[in-house]
């Protein structure tokens, strides 16, 4: 029967649930000004078809970074707080002093939030950055605010070993509480140091998806052959469609916990009104987590400048560790060219041949002639500390960071942290990264799926298709974010 330029064989098409090509389902047309013809209608012979989909992007899914390195765990507010701890000694940057006689008094410029504590009789280490002078005295007069700067204290201590500290420079310096010194038959300590703590805190937000498909097309059958990143294989009609709406948001509930930014106060989304509106939007993800409380590191030298180089840029990483937790065990994830400029780093120490057992060797075993080398290491020791390395395939992905190719990779503590959980009023115990989700006896909000419509078994409302809602209220917690690090371009 002609249909413009289209000819069709058998336009009673009856489906089936069959897999199979019958007289009542087969669909042949040709296009005359088209020489690319699926088929032809004077073609005596049916088409060789491939019925197995191509899987030309390998594993597309991105998720189960989380899964590693965390847990997930329920809540029933609208807030997660948790506080960490302070560091145990009295240490300050940013000091000035002026010069007496025979002491000088110093200023301490407050951080933000701490406050100055230094008593009488206690004794400090002071050091000039500049001249590499360190200088230790006692303190004889003790911490007092400043009057006219709220944001200062002074306190006047008497040197040790010089007449007074005039051999410093009067201003940048660093200075630390070592211990005290009394003289005989005198009361003791005079005030006392109450320790503080430093509280954070995030909130869920809600991811949806949706996937629909229309009566019409679920009563046309088309079989393809998958094999999908769930699992799922075999023959697939209309709901392969459906598997892959719900892979691709298993990957966002991952990505908006890396990815999250908070609504910044005056920002576009905080400023929205009308249906948009809604107070406090976003989340604090592990990228901006970082950012803002952890380790970021520029330019790691790498296959650039191998050797030295970048051991010595890795080393730098080592001293900023040592400065906060020093957790002995932390994991790498990277993007592949960080990924190699690690493994040319660390190969960069051999001092000779495949068979120079001294050295370092590529893979995990010593490289010997006769042996198919393998060039990539997946562990190894740097002073105290162990790396577990893998590549993120995150950040490899062309249609995610990818294409972007800014976050060059993260550097993860492993094991769990120590916090007081306002919720319990006791200490728990929680891997450094984990999700917090809305759930409760009557709903569970982890990942949630539901289906509405009137097609498929589904028989909630008159619209002519079935919908598949997918729902999920969660947000990252990053605990002791100050032992990661972030490597960026």
């Amino acid at each position: 029967m002609p249909l413009g330029n289209f000819i069709v064989q058998n336009a009673g098409l009856t489906p089936t649930q069959d897999q199979s090509v019958l007289s009542t389902n087969y669909l042949q047309w040709t296009d005359p000004s088209s020489a690319g013809d699926f088929a032809d209608f004077a073609q005596q012979y049916l088409p060789e078809l491939y019925e197995q989909e191509v899987e030309r992007f390998g594993n597309r899914t991105l998720s189960g970074f989380l899964r590693m390195v965390g847990a997930e765990m329920p809540m029933t507010s609208d807030q997660v707080i948790w506080s960490e701890q302070n560091r145990l000694h009295i240490g300050y940057e940013n000091v000035s002093k002026t010069d007496a006689a025979g002491s000088a008094t110093f200023t301490v410029n407050l951080p933000a939030g701490n406050q100055v504590v230094v008593r009488q009789n206690q004794t400090f280490v002071v050091f000039d950055p500049a001249s590499g002078l360190t200088l230790k005295g006692m303190v004889i007069q003790p911490s007092v605010p400043n009057p006219g700067n709220p944001a200062q204290v002074t306190f006047e201590g008497a040197c040790y070993t010089a007449p007074n500290f005039a051999a410093l420079n009067s201003v940048n310096l660093k200075m630390f509480i070592y211990g005290s010194d009394f003289a005989k038959g005198t009361e003791g300590m005079e005030g006392s140091v109450t320790p503080n703590f430093t509280q954070f805190s995030n909130k869920p937000i809600i991811i949806k998806d949706k996937y629909l498909v229309n009566g019409s097309d679920t009563a046309q059958i088309g079989w393809v052959e998958v094999a999908t990143e769930d699992g799922t294989s075999g023959f697939l009609w209309y709901m392969k469609a459906e598997s892959e709406t719900r892979l691709r948001y298993e990957d966002y509930l991952e990505m908006a916990m890396v990815e999250g930014e908070l609504a910044a106060t005056g920002s576009g989304v905080d400023s929205l009104t009308g249906a948009n509106a809604s107070a406090g939007r976003g989340t604090q993800g592990m990228f901006a987590a970082l950012e803002e409380r952890g380790n970021v590191y520029a330019g790691f030298a790498g296959a650039a400048n191998p050797g030295a180089g970048a051991l010595g840029d890795f080393d730098q990483i080592l001293q900023q560790l040592d400065l906060q937790g020093a957790i002995e065990e932390n994991m790498l994830f990277l993007d592949r060219a960080t990924a190699l400029d690690f493994d040319d780093m660390i190969a960069a120490q051999s001092g000779g041949g495949y068979n120079n057992t001294s050295a370092a060797s590529y893979g995990l075993f010593d490289n010997e002639a006769e042996m198919a080398l393998n060039f990539g290491f997946s562990g190894f020791r740097r002073g105290s500390y162990d790396f577990y390395k893998t590549d993120w395939k995150y950040l490899n992905d062309a249609s995610t960071r990818g294409m972007v190719d800014n976050i060059k990779g993260v550097l993860i503590p492993a094991g769990t942290s120590t916090v007081y959980d306002q919720m319990l009023g006791s200490n728990i115990r929680r891997p450094f990264l984990h999700v917090r989700y809305r759930a409760s006896e009557t709903d569970d909000r982890r990942m949630k799926s539901w289906i509405t419509g009137s097609v498929g078994g589904a028989y909630t409302s008159s619209l002519d298709a079935m919908e598949v809602h997918y729902l999920s209220e969660r947000c990252l917690c990053v605990q002791a974010a100050n032992n990661f690090v972030l490597f960026v371009a």
